[in-house]
């Protein structure tokens, strides 16, 4: 008689029942928090700070805010990824992803109240770290959560409807730091928003619980050893890596030195208007395709060409920056990264979980794939200054941008498990 196979646990089985429309704006909502709060910070209170703590440093203030957003950058790097692979190991009863996503929120309140009160730069460097040690460990929670509860049919639709929450949150993070009136008030209501998001997706939705049996071995040995990205065992996601680094690394080389683009080369009047102009442009035409590219994905069942046409979009819009250096030609050229990057940000998050390897390591893997979007942030100043110094300025710099972008998304083409 045939033993009969036995079923996976429901936390590492392959999802088959779509998720509600509540759900979804649940796990948004709860993303966009975690937005707010790194970019209330990121975009305002940390420069604020930088300008009161550079005097007697030695350092200017745009030196030190490197510095520290760099030190932040670094934390982040390897936070992700740790703490996605500690949530694939969880076996509480709240599930694998709601301790965390509880855990990481609170603390990283907490941090932002501990930033506001920093009296000097280590002060404020630590407190930064924490702040992106605590909240990475929400954020890899977050989205862990879609590949455990999203048929694979669905995953666009719902990466839309995240990546618009993270715009949003930007925004709102923005907002919320200018709207305080004050550092500290700003960092205390993006603490608040940060906490409060994520409590109607904790409170209102039962997370999959994995029991102690099925929780992989433990070792020391394999645990790091897991977090080595094999080409040879793991094509396609190696591939997919490589697709979102590379997207990545070239919007952040167009964003870098926007402003400097605008004052030196454009000769725009108000370069800080500009780039306010710009980023509002930018931000439409994203939200307007980030949710219709996933839904259009899912619907067709492919992933690749939606890929590979939104990376050639940002090419080109991201070429003409180079060829025309007019603001006409950079309000064009916004737009149109605008709708190439939102189609992109939805479908290449459903490919990449369509591509990772196995289920019980779903948050670690999800991680390794999130270092590809933080680390051009720190690869991005280090290639950009000597070409725009040294190399042609700011007209290749644009250039290289673009064969970056077009090289990413030529090469999602190797990518063979997904259609």
């Amino acid at each position: 008689m045939t033993q009969a196979r036995r079923l996976p646990p429901d936390a590492l089985a392959e999802p088959v029942t779509p998720v509600g429309r509540g759900w979804t704006a649940a796990l948004s909502l709860a993303n966009g928090a975690v937005w707010v709060g790194w970019y209330g910070p990121l975009q305002i209170l940390l420069a604020a700070q930088a300008k009161d703590f550079a005097p007697g440093t030695g350092m200017s203030k745009e030196t030190l805010l490197a510095w520290v957003t760099g030190a932040g950058a670094a934390v982040s790097l390897v936070a992700n990824p740790l703490f996605g692979a500690l949530s694939d190991r969880t076996t509480a009863r709240w599930g694998r992803r709601t301790p965390w996503i509880v855990a990481g929120t609170a603390s990283g309140a907490l941090s932002l109240l501990l930033l506001a009160g920093a009296d000097g730069v280590a002060a404020m460097a630590a407190g930064w770290c924490l702040v992106q040690l605590t909240l990475n460990a929400a954020f890899a929670a977050v989205t862990a959560a879609v590949p455990d509860r999203v048929p694979r049919g669905r995953r666009g639709a719902v990466g839309g409807w995240l990546g618009a929450a993270q715009i949003l949150g930007v925004v709102a993070g923005t907002g919320l730091a200018t709207a305080a009136g004050g550092t500290r008030a700003g960092y205390a209501a993006c603490a608040v928003f940060t906490a409060a998001g994520v409590l109607p997706y904790v409170l209102g939705f039962r997370d999959l619980r994995l029991a102690p049996a099925d929780r992989p071995p433990w070792s020391w040995r394999g645990f790091l050893a897991g977090f080595r990205l094999s080409p040879r065992r793991h094509p396609d996601l190696a591939w997919a890596w490589l697709t979102r680094f590379l997207i990545n690394l070239s919007n952040s080389l167009v964003l870098l030195y926007l402003l400097y683009y605008l004052r030196d080369r454009v000769g725009y009047a108000d370069p800080e208007r500009g780039v306010l102009v710009l980023t509002a442009v930018n931000g439409v035409t994203l939200l307007a395709t980030v949710v219709a590219g996933g839904v259009w994905s899912d619907r067709t069942g492919r992933r690749k060409p939606f890929v590979v046409w939104s990376g050639v979009l940002m090419a080109a819009a991201t070429a003409a920056l180079a060829a025309w250096q007019t603001w006409p030609g950079a309000i064009a050229a916004a737009a149109v990264l605008g709708v190439g990057f939102g189609v992109f940000t939805s479908v290449d998050f459903a490919l990449m979980t369509d591509v990772l390897p196995t289920a019980p390591d779903r948050g670690k893997d999800l991680g390794v794939i999130n270092v590809a979007n933080a680390l051009p942030q720190v690869a991005a100043p280090a290639l950009a200054a000597p070409i725009v110094t040294y190399l042609g300025g700011y007209r290749a710099l644009y250039l290289v941008a673009a064969v970056v972008a077009l090289a990413g998304a030529l090469l999602v083409r190797a990518i063979r498990g997904v259609e």
